[in-house]
């Protein structure tokens, strides 16, 4: 038995020993005697590659030698067969994303994309903070590029209501909290309404009201960061910053963080929460937050899977809280040792949450956390109360 060496193209490095014995001595069997392992092995290895193959599209035994171009993989086939002698007489070909290959893809562009960014450099402390406290600054499900009509959803929302009200609610937060030395950047997701050039939800392909162009959303959401990142430091001496991934900017919440990484490795008052999975962890002292979107988890599952990621920060507090968003409205459950909080949102509700009827009053929180006491203050911010306020000024 001799195997087609072109699989070569799509082995491991065990695979590949492999394949070159069992041509070398004739059988599995024989190549596995030579190598000294189980022939077994031999055997799930080679029915290993023969279907990562397939899924590229090579599997001559089958008539298929066509590869799938990068970023794809083969969904199926339909063949057309002459009825009278057997024959194959026409192919039909279909594919499908390859996620895994497509996540390696823009993880590659996205580090390439903030090789090429400038960097912040170092800026001087502000003096006379609290080192006890930690000020948490609570935003979820802002949707930037949403479009709402008021007449219909209850106020208007477009991508300039939106940046205005951002940079003014964090103005106003940022004037009101204790003088802490971290502060917390708490984005939890679905930061932008669409991950991409079409104007739908990413994994379920829900059509969405669109205000604007993909990239001018982008730009606004470069643009707010940086600022808000500015106005933080120049309140607190560090400033920790989490881009929560959400079910609407998967892709998008990945890109921000390597760009956000990228521009402030210069900078020591800035940490960047780069974790890929969208489970994530802040001990302050004793007290430990935790945060998710909530578009994978539902608040009541949450406990569990925050103490089997984070058993060590677990183990260390002696205050406990989980935040999450997705929902977009005020629920809090207290379990056994941890405390969740899930958040509204600032944003105006769009078509499908008022038609649906999915109501809730707008508005977004600070929260203040000590080392050893847990949860001390918090402030709560309307967008009414914003525009008051202006309007006082």
């Amino acid at each position: 038995m001799k195997l087609d060496e072109k699989l070569l193209e799509y082995a491991t490095d065990r695979e590949r020993e492999y394949l070159l014995a069992v041509n070398e001595h004739g059988s599995q069997q024989k190549a596995a005697k030579k190598l000294g392992v189980n022939r077994r092995a031999v055997d799930h290895a080679m029915a290993r590659l023969k279907t990562r193959a397939a899924r590229q599209g090579f599997a001559p035994e089958h008539e298929l030698t066509r590869q799938a171009a990068p970023g794809f993989l083969l969904k199926g086939h339909s063949d057309f067969i002459n009825e009278e002698d057997g024959t194959l007489t026409r192919r039909w070909l279909k594919y499908d994303a390859d996620k895994e290959k497509q996540w390696e893809m823009m993880k590659a562009t996205f580090e390439a994309m903030a090789d090429e960014l400038p960097r912040v450099k170092p800026t001087k402390a502000p003096k006379g903070l609290s080192a006890d406290l930690l000020n948490q600054y609570t935003l979820t499900d802002y949707h930037l590029g949403c479009l709402a009509w008021g007449e219909e959803t209850g106020a208007d929302w477009d991508l300039r209501i939106a940046e205005d009200l951002l940079m003014r609610w964090f103005e106003q937060a940022i004037a009101l909290s204790p003088d802490s030395e971290t502060a917390i950047f708490c984005q939890l997701g679905d930061h932008a309404h669409y991950d991409g050039i079409l104007a739908v939800t990413p994994t379920s392909g829900h059509i969405l009201d669109a205000d604007s162009r993909y990239q001018k959303i982008i730009r606004v959401m470069i643009r707010t960061t940086r600022r808000i990142i500015s106005m933080l430091l120049a309140k607190h001496k560090h400033v920790i910053v989490l881009m929560a991934e959400g079910n609407h900017d998967i892709s998008v919440s990945m890109a921000t963080r390597e760009w956000l990484h990228a521009m402030y490795e210069h900078e020591p008052r800035v940490t960047i929460d780069r974790s890929p999975r969208p489970y994530y962890c802040h001990l302050h002292g004793e007290t430990m937050l935790t945060y998710h979107h909530g578009h994978l988890k539902k608040i009541e599952q949450l406990p569990s899977v925050m103490a089997a990621l984070f058993p060590k920060e677990w183990g260390a507090a002696k205050h406990r809280y989980c935040h999450s968003g997705h929902l977009h409205h005020d629920k809090v459950i207290e379990f056994n040792g941890i405390k969740n909080e899930q958040h509204r949102t600032l944003a105006a509700p769009d078509a499908h949450a008022a038609r649906g009827g999915y109501i809730s009053e707008r508005s977004a929180k600070t929260m203040t956390y000590h080392k050893l006491y847990g949860e001390v203050s918090r402030i709560t911010i309307t967008p009414d109360m914003v525009y008051q306020a202006g309007e006082a000024a």
